[in-house]
């Protein structure tokens, strides 16, 4: 560990002088006694290893960790089906106030009305942008959102007699967290091919369908990044038997104030707070996964759902005159989470909610406008950079017009000079970009998917197409050996993933 700021990598490595570190203040009780009813097995042998370094050399150690970081804040992050990178810092603020980040899952609920009412609003909110009659905040990710509702069909299904369906409907293009959501549902899982147009095919969906189909879950637009124009009739041939249709909410910011999921005839749907509604996700933080339902899903719900009444006379409540009271719907499948879902995430989401309100369709609008203006550009470059390229990618899916992102195909390079999709993402860092994600959905042979979002200027989706145009015109050593220019190299990934190092070493 350099001490002046150069390399700050290895702090633990860094010993100081004794005890120079953060002291916590001694234990209110006998510490022997605490550690008294510690079992002799998970008692440690010996003295932690934690670094002593001050709090300036902590703070120096994770700036610098910061700076070797790419994220939203540092360039263009055209990585797809990820949707919303922008996190307003207004919605920061707010959830930084004091009574909104100090509170205890524990306290009572006449110390809650204030965020009780937020969550109330938020519910509410979101059932409306979804078309769905009643929502639980309590799911905090996508697929815990996922099979949290596919948890509600099923108790449905019980409820009426029909245990006996246990199948799950999945396109070829779906996500992978929905057939794994499913499965672990204990659901056997139906893949159904995709039409020649990528598009789904109604003939095989019909094909399958039958009295032991419990639902069919898809995204709607697809991981395609094109839009179902048979949806509603998907969904009469799932309900005719029997079924349930579920919606995977991944891809919402690209309809969101234009159509919605319950027009389209689906039952359940998952949000993801952290794609369509602001909260950071990955690095910056955790999601949020909240399930919205139709009326004959709604007593199945995890608990607990906020629900209100007019302030009696001494309520003081949120000052709005409503009294807000945790509710377990009837036939609840029970906790998700062990508290109220992600608060944090909620706030967050809640404060973007009501500062756009109905302008959230100008942001759909935007997203769908430079996913299809950065799209045009890149398929049409002018015929002096077409003749320095090897070889123009194909659409992954045909479509004259996309919604909130696109898909690549690079197999045209590797037929031509041996580059695949994988080189030209890498070479994309050196030029400052986030990779585009990679080899997903599958159904594309050798796919980028591009997703600019709404929050991207003209200059700088064109300065990406140019930037594009460059990498696949270059040598192709350069693009199978990249990147140059990052601390850290082409790694083997498998390797990595199977390899985990968790523990940094002792010397």
């Amino acid at each position: 560990m350099d001490r002046g700021g150069g390399d700050m990598s290895d702090i633990f490595a860094f010993n100081g002088s004794e005890d120079a570190g953060y002291a916590q203040p001694a234990p209110i009780a006998d510490a022997d006694a605490a550690i008294a009813r510690i079992p002799t097995s998970l008692r440690r042998a010996e003295r932690a290893a934690w670094p002593t370094a001050s709090e300036p050399e902590l703070v120096r150690h994770y700036t610098w960790l910061s700076q070797r970081n790419f994220g939203i804040d540092t360039g263009f992050y055209p990585l797809g089906s990820c949707t919303m990178k922008h996190n307003p810092r207004v919605n920061e603020r707010i959830v930084q106030l004091a009574g909104m980040n100090d509170i205890h899952p524990l306290a009572p609920a006449h110390h809650l009305q204030g965020l009780m009412a937020i969550y109330y609003e938020m519910q509410e909110m979101l059932g409306h942008c979804a078309g769905m009659d009643e929502v639980t905040l309590q799911p905090v990710a996508g697929a815990q959102g996922e099979f949290t509702a596919i948890r509600c069909i099923q108790e449905y299904h019980r409820s009426i007699g029909q245990s006996h369906r246990d199948k799950v409907i999945v396109p070829d293009s779906a996500h992978g967290t929905n057939p794994a959501s499913a499965a672990m549902c204990g659901y056997s899982i139906i893949e159904i091919p995709s039409g020649e147009d990528g598009r789904l095919d109604l003939d095989a969906l019909r094909a399958v369908v039958g009295d032991d189909t419990a639902a069919m879950m898809i995204t709607n637009p697809s991981t395609l990044g094109v839009f179902e124009p048979d949806i509603a009739e998907a969904a009469q041939i799932v309900h005719d038997s029997g079924g349930q249709m579920y919606y995977d909410g991944a891809n919402f910011n690209a309809i969101i104030g234009r159509t919605n999921p319950g027009l389209m005839g689906f039952d359940a749907v998952h949000y993801n707070l952290h794609k369509t509604f602001s909260q950071p996700h990955g690095g910056g933080g955790p999601g949020s996964g909240p399930i919205g339902v139709k009326t004959h899903l709604a007593e199945f719900l995890p608990s607990p759902i906020v629900g209100r009444r007019p302030s009696e006379e001494g309520e003081i409540g949120a000052g709005d005159g409503w009294w807000y009271t945790w509710e377990q719907p009837e036939n609840s499948i029970g906790k998700v989470h062990q508290w109220h879902g992600n608060a944090g995430a909620v706030v967050r989401s809640w404060a973007f909610y009501r500062r756009y309100g109905r302008d959230l369709t100008t942001m759909s609008e935007h997203a769908v406008l430079n996913a299809n203006y950065l799209r045009h550009q890149i398929m049409n470059p002018s015929p002096e950079v077409r003749e320095k390229i090897h070889a123009m990618p194909l659409d992954g899916c045909p479509a004259d017009v996309v919604k909130h992102e696109f898909t690549l195909s690079m197999s045209p390079l590797v037929d031509a000079i041996g580059v695949n999709g994988k080189d030209v993402a890498k070479r994309l860092l050196d030029y400052g970009y986030m990779s585009p994600t990679l080899y997903f959905p599958m159904i594309v042979p050798e796919c980028l998917m591009i997703e600019p979002t709404e929050t991207e200027s003209k200059e700088a989706l064109d300065q990406f197409a140019i930037d594009f145009h460059s990498v696949i015109s270059e040598d192709p050593e350069i693009l199978t050996t990249a990147p140059h220019t990052t601390d850290v190299k082409r790694v083997d990934e498998v390797w990595a993933a199977r390899n985990l190092i968790l523990r940094h070493p002792k010397e």
